[in-house]
């Protein structure tokens, strides 16, 4: 299993604003271009973001659909990217002190191929991609303006119509 951490020097609600946002993905995840909502109102459980991926030469489609959305601690993903597979990708939210986070990510291959084929090889590669995703995803929020510090944490657009604003 890939797990990797990363500590944010911003709040936990600064992080939920990027994790909220699906037109940011592509901002801090490895891989994935051109975020798009496909299903539902993104992070709520069972909504879907259409992207391209990109792997050196070759471009394919992918999926990522939200399995688990606790605002302020926990969302997990199943990324879908045929004919690699599915994979889970959790993340754990930690409020870190007064004013810093710690990211847990954790993701291994669940379905298809990938899962099939998981070894000590590719926990190594899927370890360097976190060290780069969780490094831009500490850039995209640290370099947010502080009033975003307030925002997230649940407080986004899924949880603004759940409170019938």
């Amino acid at each position: 299993m890939a797990v990797r951490h990363q500590l944010i020097a911003r709040p936990p609600a600064a992080v939920w604003t990027v994790l909220e946002d699906c037109t940011r993905y592509g901002d801090w995840v490895v891989g994935p271009s051109d975020s798009d909502p496909l299903d539902g109102t993104w992070p709520d459980v069972g909504s879907t973001i259409a992207y391209k991926l990109r792997l050196g030469a070759l471009q394919m489609t992918g999926h990522t659909v939200v399995r688990r959305h606790e605002p302020p601690r926990w969302l997990e993903l199943e990324a879908h990217c045929d004919p690699l597979g599915s994979a889970r990708i959790a993340l754990d939210i930690r409020p870190w002190g007064r004013d810093e986070t710690l990211v847990v990510l954790d993701e291994h291959p669940l379905r298809g191929f990938g899962g099939m084929a998981h070894n000590f090889v590719l926990d190594a590669l899927l370890q360097l991609r976190h060290r780069n995703m969780l490094k831009r995803l500490a850039k995209v929020v640290e370099a947010m303006p502080p009033e975003a510090d307030a925002g997230g944490a649940g407080r986004g657009p899924a949880s603004e119509r759940a409170a019938g604003r």
